[in-house]
């Protein structure tokens, strides 16, 4: 029998739209005959603010501005921009350069940017040698050294960040938003359950499902060798650089997928802890506090490493594909 104080159930509302070449997707619950369509248009606009900010494939971003300025010359950010440039410096400083957001010229080299953009001068490792100076209080940055900045590594995570931003103006108090698999969800879903997400195995040319995480208000973002890659004299080469050689990544890592309180520092740790490598990346994350799925190529299996609660717990090599011997 109802009552007056009995509501209606909440319903499930799913949105979507086109950014950084893939698609972001919210997935919330609201009451029966919400208008969707101003959360809709206000997480387009979110998304489209960071692309006009940091995409190297759009000649007027503010980070193609930054590209193109004279050495020696302040250049004022705007507050998002600052935010993601420090992030990105700070993780590099913390992962020994294993993130580098200044190696720009060798990924449009490689042929991993937007086409018909040239870049000049080597990767500077900022970090170390101070090729770039960051003035935090006055909100603007000089470089001392040619070179391109490339936040592709931290920013799709960052629009992630944006999006649940965003659901929480509107008072949204549940939900999973992410951009081609970085995920970031709050709350629970009206049944009490964390919010799942996939993780996939690393196979080229396909999506199959490895296995399932749960999220309760944190991120998850994945760096892996399966998703972007250009050939070269047969061999695939993955989209992640090594900042050792100034080159796309070789070891044995498929993937990397971190869990953090946000999208922004979950999608710059996982590459560092995939250029970390296999030995050296659980360490890290340990020593960091991180939590980290590894997958492992060995022979035609992949083996599973994990760190969760400060420990480190390594399986066994499983075949990467059913009835595939390892």
């Amino acid at each position: 029998m109802k009552t007056s104080t009995d509501t209606p159930p909440r319903v499930r509302a799913t949105l979507s739209g086109p950014t950084m070449g893939s698609r972001f997707t919210a997935l919330f619950y609201t009451e029966p005959g919400c208008d969707l369509e101003p959360i809709r248009q206000a997480l387009a606009e979110a998304v489209e603010r960071v692309e006009q900010q940091m995409s190297l494939w759009r000649p007027d971003s503010e980070l193609s501005r930054l590209n193109a300025a004279p050495l020696d010359t302040w250049l004022p950010l705007s507050p998002a921009l600052l935010r993601v440039v420090d992030a990105g410096l700070n993780v590099g400083l913390l992962s020994a350069g294993a993130f580098d957001i200044s190696l720009g010229a060798p990924v449009q080299a490689w042929g991993f940017g937007p086409p018909g953009t040239t870049t000049t001068g080597a990767p500077a490792h900022p970090h170390r040698r101070g090729a770039l100076e960051l003035d935090r209080a006055g909100s603007r940055l000089r470089k001392h050294h040619p070179l391109a900045l490339d936040l592709n590594g931290i920013a799709k995570g960052h629009g992630v960040d944006r999006l649940a931003e965003t659901l929480d103006g509107f008072g949204i108090p549940a939900y999973l938003v992410g951009i081609d698999g970085e995920m970031r969800a709050r709350g629970r879903k009206p049944d009490g359950q964390p919010w799942a997400v996939a993780l996939e195995q690393p196979l080229h040319g396909r999506r199959e499902v490895r296995g399932v995480v749960e999220l309760q208000d944190a991120a998850i973002a994945t760096s892996g060798d399966y998703r972007h890659w250009v050939e070269q004299d047969g061999e695939r080469l993955a989209h992640t650089f090594d900042p050792a050689t100034a080159a796309p990544l070789r070891n044995p890592l498929a993937s990397v997928s971190v869990i953090a309180a946000s999208c922004m520092l979950a999608d710059a740790w996982a590459t560092a802890l995939m250029v970390s490598g296999p030995e050296h990346g659980p360490k890290l994350a340990q020593a960091r506090g991180l939590e980290a799925i590894f997958l492992i190529r060995e022979g035609n299996g992949v083996r599973e490493v994990t760190v969760f609660e400060g420990r480190i717990e390594a399986g066994d090599a499983a075949p990467s594909e059913p009835g595939t011997a390892s």
